[in-house]
């Protein structure tokens, strides 16, 4: 199909479906989330001329994954949002099956994304291009096509580009899949965006004494922090554990430190960032004020999503708030981005014991629980939250089975931020040592109930919506 008339089925999607998704009583108040379709993976976040730019994944014709577009934000406070024109349609024979994810640059004044052209064949393979598109002075983006063809020894899951520059030399790292069917994250090296060196592999399976971990990794995301080197991603095949890898995919870190005279990244173990139900795909970006700032996808792909409600509504699917990143004794620290609390109004404050708490309305509210002592929280009927003195459980019933699941974290417990926003909620312990992010679905108004003879201590505020124009 043309571009043209990509965007015009595009353009009719919206103007038919956005007043219907706008009405979903789940709709959120102060995430982003798209106008109508499924949103998925956060690409190209990146602070430019004074404004935050956020592009993302979307397929604005159905509530379903296929040939994605890219969508476009922007915002000078990460609260006061404003929607851009679409970005990317997949029109292209190098990107027939969908604009992929990747990456946004500044390249000598110019914002320039570098993104995956993905390809499928009737026979059911595929392949993928590294494709480059810069913006125009209408705030649009001119496609210069492929710079990078599939490289060798490497099957047709290669994507997502993340780019960035150190001493005058551009770098990428690609998500890959191996000939032997194994992920691996790749190095390259450019002087102009345009020509790239494969510097080869920095970590993957079987890899720095890693031994087996998946079958691809997808979402890479290298960045230097406080001294280290920090690579983000999101391995595909783990086998799921007690206490941990219990989603469908997952997204961690290593830390290390890469060397650019020979391509070598040295690192530790992976750590998962996010211990929820959903959570996926996050990218980070390097703020003009000096800080780290991630925002993820709270989704999971190949998971239940298609069983959430707001399909009826003609959406699918939000970003997580902006968090503020930090490395402390070699171990990512997450907060709530600092802007948030401006969306603060009155706080409540209450101490007692956990069965005595008042029921506060928790639709669109930051609150916060001080306590080392077992509870229980009942989020909207919907979703519990409990700490038995060592491990925090959080629970529902898995909306395709019915059955019970939960997600859990171990250590000890001293303090908890929930932020809600309608159908989500993101956990922030013990000031960000570990997060827990997911969708919910609660009757609303949504009550926030305690249970337990345990002492706690709560503040409560009601979050202002934020702005998207």
């Amino acid at each position: 199909m043309s571009e043209v008339s990509l965007l015009k089925q595009a353009l009719r999607s919206v103007v038919a479906g956005q007043v219907t998704a706008a009405r979903d009583p789940y709709r959120p108040g102060w995430h982003l989330a798209p106008p109508v379709g499924l949103l998925n993976d956060p690409n190209g976040f990146v602070q430019h001329n004074g404004r935050y730019h956020l592009f993302y994944q979307w397929n604005p014709l159905a509530c379903a994954h296929g040939a994605k577009f890219w969508g476009h934000w922007s915002s000078a406070d990460l609260l006061h949002w404003r929607h851009e024109p679409l970005t990317l349609a997949p029109a292209q024979e190098y990107e027939s099956h969908g604009c992929y994810s990747g990456s946004a640059v500044v390249d000598n004044g110019q914002l320039t994304l570098i993104y995956t052209g993905n390809v499928k064949y009737p026979d059911g393979s595929r392949t993928a291009f590294q494709c480059l598109a810069r913006e125009n002075e209408r705030g649009e983006f001119d496609k210069t096509g492929p710079v990078l063809d599939l490289p060798a020894g490497y099957t047709g899951h290669v994507r997502d580009p993340k780019v960035w520059q150190h001493e005058g030399q551009w770098y990428m790292v690609l998500g890959a899949q191996d000939l032997s069917l194994q992920g691996k994250v790749l190095l390259l090296r450019s002087a102009d965006l345009l020509a790239w060196e494969m510097l080869g592999e920095i970590a993957g399976s079987g890899l720095n004494g890693l031994g087996e971990f998946g079958y691809m990794w997808e979402c890479p995301d290298l960045f230097s922090i406080t001294g280290s080197d920090v690579l983000i991603c999101c391995p595909q095949g783990l086998a799921a554990q007690s206490d941990r890898y219990l989603n469908t995919f997952q997204s961690g870190y290593f830390v290390g430190q890469l060397d650019y005279a020979t391509g070598q990244f040295s690192h530790g173990d992976f750590h998962e960032l996010d211990l929820g139900f959903e959570f996926y795909a996050p990218q980070t970006t390097h703020t003009d004020d000096g800080r780290r700032l991630l925002i993820g996808w709270m989704g999971i792909p190949d998971g239940d999503e298609f069983y959430q409600p707001t399909i009826e509504h003609g959406w699918l699917h939000i970003m997580t708030c902006p968090h503020e990143l930090t490395l402390e004794n070699g171990k990512i620290i997450q907060r709530p981005a600092r802007e948030l609390q401006r969306l603060r109004g009155e706080e409540q404050v209450w101490q007692g014991i956990a069965q005595d708490a008042p029921v506060w309305d928790i639709t669109r509210a930051e609150v916060t629980i001080g306590t080392e002592q077992p509870f229980s929280a009942d989020l909207g009927g919907n979703l519990t939250l409990a700490w038995d003195g060592e491990w925090l459980r959080l629970m529902r019933k898995n909306r395709r089975s019915g059955e019970p699941e939960q997600r859990v974290w171990r250590g000890a417990l001293r303090h908890l931020t929930l932020l809600c926003d309608s159908s989500s909620v993101e956990i922030f312990i013990n000031d960000g040592d570990a997060v827990m992010s997911s969708r919910y679905f609660p009757a609303l108004p949504a009550r926030l109930t305690f249970s337990g003879d345990g002492q706690i201590a709560l503040r409560h505020w009601s979050l202002t919506d934020c702005v998207l124009e």
